[in-house]
């Protein structure tokens, strides 16, 4: 292993992701007026709901694949799946999911460019994170050929033992992706650049769906009706609701 890869894999993915969690907590607690997905539905509606429902269904199948096949022990699923079928199984899901993100994004990315109003208002971070997007599920998908060259899961193993010594501080984590193709190095660099850049974009409405989540989990409010203090010998007012 030489500095580079210690840097982008042994030092890098801690920066990113303190970068993404602090960042995003600062960005709340200062400027949550721009807390939002900035939606250019009124400029122009064509290719918005087909491109944005396609790009939102295949990145949510494809972060819960990437977080359970990636965090989750070998242990925990040897005794019904071995490594061969594991990786089968991520091809299959992450290439139908990758599909429909990548279009999905292609054409939320054409809009956003050739539509002359929504360019003009338009952020540059927006068409970078688009084009981001665009790249990462591209990579995403051209690793698929490669590892269907070892389908014995060994490759899949070693990149899930990375992320694992990463989430839990042990040493070791760049060694452990030596033998790796560029194209799943140049993949995991760019994921960890998309989470560097999280909180700096309209990223951060995905932070959201968990407050949504826990809106829903909060106990119910108990409202109760205000009496109003009448005086004596004054008839009390009726509300508008009442019956006659």
């Amino acid at each position: 292993m030489n500095a580079l890869d210690t840097f982008l894999f042994g030092l890098y993915p801690y920066i990113a992701l303190t970068v993404f969690l602090l960042g995003s907590l600062i960005r709340f607690d200062r400027d949550q007026y721009t807390w939002k997905s900035d939606s250019s539905q009124m400029l122009k509606a064509g290719q918005l709901q087909i491109g944005s429902n396609l790009f939102h269904v295949g990145v949510l199948v494809l972060f819960v694949g990437h977080l359970l096949g990636m965090l989750t022990p070998h242990f925990m699923y040897e005794p019904f799946m071995g490594a061969g079928t594991k990786q089968l199984l991520a091809m299959v899901v992450g290439g139908i999911a990758g599909l429909l993100g990548f279009v999905g994004v292609s054409l939320l990315l054409h809009r956003r460019l050739s539509e002359p109003r929504i360019r003009i208002n338009s952020k540059t971070s927006d068409i970078v994170l688009l084009l981001l997007l665009w790249l990462q599920l591209a990579l995403g998908l051209a690793t698929i050929p490669l590892s269907a060259q070892h389908m014995d899961g060994s490759m899949m193993m070693r990149l899930a033992e990375w992320a694992q010594h990463i989430v839990t501080f042990r040493a070791g984590a760049p060694e452990l992706l030596a033998g790796a193709g560029w194209l799943f190095k140049l993949h995991i660099f760019l994921g960890l650049s998309i989470f560097l850049i999280f909180p700096f974009t309209r990223l951060v409405h995905v932070w959201s769906g968990f407050g949504v989540a826990a809106y829903l989990m909060r106990p119910y409010q108990v409202v109760r009706a205000r009496r109003l203090n009448v005086p004596a010998g004054q008839n009390q007012p009726r509300r508008p609701d009442a019956g006659v």
